[in-house]
């Protein structure tokens, strides 16, 4: 028997490397590529010129001439970003408008996840970044400030370090989001470097009309954006990404005018044509490993009742600590921590693997129908013995950059 094969791409920031599948070539296998795969990435020029086209704000230069202290937000290593590729132009405008290094401080924007390391520091932002400034992590526990409450009731409580400066600046991406509809704008505020009691009510008060791209009426967005501005964020520059993660669209400027022009690129990019009624669904987690829930979107609708799902993630630290509704005993977690909440989308399947090379008991989902794998040989063993010819299987190359052509599949995946 021969075989057909497809290439996965793997380690985001840390090699993204490319795996091979095999699969017996009586299979039929159907890759669905979103459309913006391989689109050539923005040229330093373009880039530049990218952020001295603002939407509804100042450049950054002219900004810059009346600032005195400077503080930079980036997002974190489950976000996929590039922001070692969007710092120099953002360095280039602040030194354009009269800001010395000594002015400018980072702060990592991870929200309820983890701090980094120095090692994802450097893969953030590059090692130069690192080395000529101070780069600090945020604390949803303590060293915030309260600002106000927003329109729903939401209390403001920011990052001190952030809230010390007169130019308060972020950096990151526009992608798919269950809850917000994409990421990007606001969102690296709240919760990005916001405190616990601003974070756990807005995620246990804000739930209507959310799902993964909806932005109009979306009352979760609507309430961070309201955070985000009595927070102070004053200049938001975001991209959109290809299949490599490399800039294909950069938007400068206010965080909610740049935003809804990077939605329109988002949603053309990340479009994808879906194969429905697969016996079985390779959905990879890159760009996001970290968190496998990000390739689980795409089960109800890909996957015929009964299936089989194969998600891919090869995160180098296994799965992404969630201090709001991570468990951390045996019957207990963060304040967000439902033990009874399940996943809805592995009701309809027949069996689920895991096919990660580092997984902890831990992290993997709590059903009798999840099973790890850790390499594809050992995968592949498992479907071939629940499965035989005219196989129909559905490869999702990059399932946290895709959106059906839709965009309303409901919500459900991680914050």
């Amino acid at each position: 028997m021969g075989t057909q094969s497809i290439k996965l791409r793997v380690n985001a920031f840390f090699g993204d490397d490319e795996i091979e599948l095999a699969f017996p070539d009586n299979w039929d296998v159907q890759e669905s590529l979103m459309a913006g795969h391989d689109r050539a990435p923005l040229t330093d020029d373009e880039m530049r010129q990218a952020m001295r086209n603002t939407y509804g704000a100042p450049t950054l230069s002219e900004m810059a001439r009346s600032a005195t202290q400077v503080c930079i937000l980036f997002d974190d290593i489950p976000k996929p970003t590039p922001a070692y590729r969007i710092v120099p132009f953002v360095l280039e405008e602040l030194h354009a408008g009269g800001i010395t290094d000594d002015q400018i401080r980072f702060v990592c924007a991870p929200g309820t996840h983890r701090p980094l390391v120095y090692s994802e520091l450097v893969a953030k932002l590059g090692q130069d970044i690192v080395e000529r400034y101070p780069v600090y992590n945020h604390s949803i526990w303590e060293n915030v400030v309260h600002k106000g409450e927003t329109a729903l009731g939401t209390p403001v409580y920011v990052n001190r370090e952030f809230a010390s400066c007169d130019l308060r600046i972020a950096m990151g991406s526009i992608f798919p989001h269950g809850s917000a509809g994409f990421g990007g704008g606001g969102k690296i505020i709240m919760p990005g470097v916001s405190g616990i009691e601003t974070i756990s009510y807005h995620h246990a008060n804000r739930r209507e009309n959310t799902g993964l791209g909806r932005i109009d009426g979306n009352v979760f967005r609507a309430d961070l954006e309201d955070a985000a501005r009595i927070a102070g964020l004053q200049f938001k520059v975001d991209c959109v990404m290809n299949n490599k993660r490399e800039v294909i669209g950069l938007f400068a400027g206010d965080f909610v005018e740049e935003h809804r022009a990077g939605v329109e690129l988002a949603r053309e990019m990340y479009t994808t044509d879906m194969v429905e009624n697969a016996d079985v669904l390779i959905s990879n987690a890159y760009p996001d490993e970290s968190q496998l829930g990000r390739a689980f979107w795409c089960i109800s609708r890909c996957l015929r009742e009964g299936g089989d799902v194969v998600v891919v993630t090869h995160s180098r630290d296994g799965q992404n600590l969630h201090q709001l509704s991570g468990r951390f005993g045996t019957e207990y977690g963060g304040r967000g921590y439902n033990p009874d909440r399940g996943n809805p989308a592995l009701d309809k399947i027949g069996k689920a693997i895991i096919m990660s090379p580092i997984m902890a008991k831990y992290d993997l989902p709590a059903s009798d129908k999840v099973q790890w794998c850790k390499t594809w040989a050992e995968t592949l063993s498992e479907l071939i013995g629940r499965h035989g010819p005219g196989t129909k299987v559905a490869v999702m190359p990059y399932a946290p950059l895709q959106i059906p052509v839709e965009a309303r599949v409901p919500a459900g995946v991680a914050d």
